[in-house]
């Protein structure tokens, strides 16, 4: 059974940091594609950052700089680093899987909520708020 858990949720002040964690199991993580995605109050699904099997990491324009996107593979485990955070970045991150293959590519258009349900294995969300 595929699982995902995602763990580092927190309160910090504009300017911040923190650093998201989602442990893997169930499947061949080292083959997987997996990302992050965020869900604010009244806004779609948002894609954060995304790292291929291959390891190679990938960021949407907008969140490129100031979010980072690693993986240990001894550790089944994928972490979202993220700086210089801003009220609106205010969310319930979520991290997600993607087992399909080479030509899986990650929805980035049209309104949806996390974690979807018509595509990818998700965890359970954790809750990232940011204060002015």
């Amino acid at each position: 059974e595929v699982q995902l858990l995602d763990s580092g949720r927190g309160s910090v002040q504009t300017g911040g940091s923190l650093r998201l964690s989602c442990k893997a199991s169930g499947f061949s993580f080292d083959a997987a594609d997996l990302g992050w995605y965020r869900q604010a109050p009244g806004r779609s699904c948002e894609l954060v950052a995304t790292i291929e099997s291959d390891g190679s990491p990938s960021y949407p324009d907008s969140m490129k700089g100031r979010f980072t996107i690693s993986r240990d593979i001894s550790e089944n485990t994928i972490y979202l680093q993220m700086n210089n955070l801003q009220p609106e970045d205010t969310a319930v991150y979520y991290c997600a899987a993607a087992l399909y293959g080479p030509d899986f590519v990650w929805r980035v258009v049209g309104h949806f909520f996390c974690p979807a349900d018509d595509f990818g294995h998700w965890g359970q969300g954790t809750q990232v708020t940011v204060s002015s």
